[in-house]
């Protein structure tokens, strides 16, 4: 091991303890800025660093990348946000080391979210991770379990948590003003069009691949890693379900009462439309037991329909009708009715509208209980769509007819509905054509595993590449 590498272990596992102390020393007043490093410079850290710089009491002080051609645009952006110039550094141990920031903000490939979320709480830092918290199972509970031990603030970026027309949804769920819920129906139809077959390369001098790669097994270099589609491979990404899906998957648990875990999962799906280089479904839809109302969740990446109104959202399906957007339409032809306003002070539904500004208000008054997406948020839905994969990865190839078993009425017309569109879109002969059917897993809620598939157990933890490792334990 490297002597730098060797020197971050021996602080991370014996030090963390000092760490937090030193950071609890250097508490900060009200007027003083906080300092973040942003942690992934595509797409979403863009975002980050946007939002953040408008709020008063905040300096981004560190750029964090891999990548170093990232680091121009992003000055470039602090400046035009007529921001003072950040650090750049590519290994965000350099960045836990420092005594000069309080928070990171992780918008990095999913397969470091959750190492670089404990190892940030080891440091004493706070943390804001974007969606997914985590890249399988086990490790999203470590993040919880650091948080928890080491007294952090950890925001998880599902910031649906923080919008007004959500918190009233699920004011309206919980008051059962349409009567009790059956089925929360995720939806996330999002192109996704083919990402074609890049040839393994030789990595771009400005690339530290090998950090890129982190906790990740160690694979060859090709330009559908760097920098999107590397959601589309098993050992980097989660699929639409945990990219687009944890949104979706987050507000569509929010609305069954009481749910963590669910008893059982199963899903189905594949590839279709097209050969590519990507390992993950294009098309699947999952259905969730709670032991009371079910939870569906469809991806589709062809082109297709909003439906019923939606392509990115939830549809709650109640005895007499179901809810579309803001709006309750009725069993029969019906033009939809608006939602009550419901937000009584005695609600205890989250008041933030800014998931933010909300984060840097808990930092300042370390209430971690007033967070709009805290870290166990986070983790649940996180893990649904890590269920929901695990279930795919270890089914088998069978035949549309006979349809594979799922629970009567939407579940199985919304089987029914994949099967046609597929045929559209994808030119498939139902009689003829395969998609991969998962195996039903039954869920122990409390002790988070799967008790009933020993090749599913497998699938929700994973062994890390030294020295990027998730300890079973902080």
């Amino acid at each position: 091991m490297a002597r730098a590498d060797r020197r971050w272990f021996l602080q991370s596992s014996f030090g963390a303890g000092a760490a937090l102390l030193l950071g609890s020393r250097r508490a900060r007043g009200a007027n003083d800025a906080i300092r973040l490093a942003v942690c992934g410079l595509n797409g979403r850290g863009g975002d980050h660093i946007k939002e953040f710089s408008k709020l008063p009491d905040v300096r981004i002080t560190h750029l964090v990348d891999p990548d170093t051609r990232t680091f121009a645009k992003r000055q470039k952006q602090l400046s035009d946000l007529k921001k003072p110039e950040a650090e750049c550094v590519q290994d965000v141990r350099r960045v836990l080391e420092s005594k000069d920031v309080d928070a990171i903000t992780i918008a990095t490939p999913n397969h470091w979210h959750s190492l670089m979320t404990i190892w940030a709480c080891q440091a004493g830092k706070d943390v804001y991770a974007e969606k997914p918290l985590s890249h399988c199972l086990s490790e999203g509970r470590v993040a919880v379990n650091a948080a928890r031990k080491y007294g952090r603030i950890v925001q998880h970026g599902t910031q649906r948590r923080s919008w007004r027309n959500y918190q009233n949804l699920a004011e309206v769920v919980r008051r059962k003003v349409y009567g009790p819920l059956r089925i929360a129906h995720g939806i996330v139809y999002k192109l996704r069009p083919s990402i074609g077959q890049k040839p393994v390369s030789e990595v771009p001098g400005e690339i530290d691949f090998d950090l890129w790669t982190g906790p990740a097994p160690k694979t060859e270099f090709h330009t559908n890693l760097v920098h999107y589609n590397w959601h589309w491979f098993w050992d980097f990404g989660n699929g639409d379900i945990g990219n687009q899906g944890v949104h979706q998957m987050d507000v569509a648990r929010w609305m069954i009462e009481g749910a963590t875990l669910p008893r059982s999962v199963v899903s189905m799906g594949g590839r279709f439309g097209y050969t590519d280089q990507g390992e993950t479904p294009n098309t699947q839809l999952s259905v969730f037991d709670f032991g009371g109302p079910l939870l569906l969740f469809e991806v589709r990446g062809l082109p297709t329909p909003p439906y019923p109104g939606d392509n990115d959202g939830s549809v709650l399906h109640f005895d007499d009708g179901y809810i579309s957007g803001n709006k309750f339409f009725a069993k029969g032809p019906s033009t939809g009715e608006p939602l009550p306003k419901l937000d009584p002070p005695e609600s205890k539904l989250p008041q933030s509208t800014n998931i933010f500004a909300n984060f840097i208000a808990c930092m300042q008054s370390r209430k971690a209980e007033e967070l709009v997406a805290p870290v166990i948020e986070g983790h649940y839905s996180s893990a649904l769509c890590h269920l929901a994969n695990t279930s795919y990865r270890v089914g088998a190839e069978a035949g549309f007819h006979p349809r594979p078993e799922v629970p009567a009425g939407e579940c199985a017309e919304t089987l029914e509905r994949m099967e046609q569109h597929l045929a559209r879109m994808a030119g498939l002969n139902p009689e003829t054509a395969k998609l991969r059917v998962g195996r039903k897993l039954a869920i122990d809620a409390e002790s988070e595993r799967v008790t009933n598939d020993p090749a599913a157990a497998v699938l929700l933890t994973r062994a890390n590449r030294p020295p990027y490792v998730v300890n079973e334990k902080v």
